[in-house]
């Protein structure tokens, strides 16, 4: 049961396998997954989003720059992680590259609406899908309050998760 008087949407990005124990895991991510699950939980509203491959991942640009096929649709490392808490309730956007207009748009669909007063993101990378999406949704929703938080985020090293929570910082994203 909860009781969380706010309208906080918390954003959950990447939480995949293939970003934990698989093809692109880190110590880091793996060691946020308590903290992230405890989050999950006392939510009020969840999205997870997915990093989703398809078989052509290697000739597109970001597969030219990150040649790693990691998080192939279908596949054991596109799944949401193992051990990660998963909320039947919650909306799952599959997005093809680090930033989703999609969950941009339903982010402003949902704060017009009144459904939510605020955004937090948690997950990974902070310096790659993390600080896209919150950036893309303060573009979509310039006056809503976002926020990380940074015990809840790994980056691809720890040096990376630093520097774009100061650059989300620079951008009015509330780092926790």
């Amino acid at each position: 049961m909860r009781f969380n008087l706010s309208k906080e949407l918390l954003i959950v990005v990447d939480m995949q396998n293939d970003f934990l124990t698989g093809a692109l895991g880190t110590k880091e991510a793996q060691e946020i997954l308590p903290a992230v699950n405890e989050k999950i939980r006392n939510a009020e509203r969840v999205i997870y989003t997915l990093d989703t491959h398809t078989d052509d991942y290697l000739s597109t640009q970001e597969g030219q720059n990150i040649p790693v096929e990691h998080c192939m649709k279908g596949t054991w490392g596109h799944a949401l992680a193992d051990g990660l808490v998963q909320r039947d309730d919650a909306l799952r956007i599959e997005k093809p590259t680090f930033g989703s207009v999609e969950l941009g748009q339903k982010v402003r669909e949902l704060e017009k609406n009144g459904e939510i007063d605020s955004v937090e993101l948690i997950g990974v990378c902070t310096d790659v899908c993390v600080i896209t999406n919150a950036l893309l949704i303060k573009s979509f929703c310039p006056q809503l309050p976002v926020s990380v938080d940074a015990a809840c985020c790994a980056g691809v090293t720890p040096q990376a998760h630093e520097t774009a929570l100061a650059a989300m910082r620079a951008c009015q994203v509330e780092i926790k």
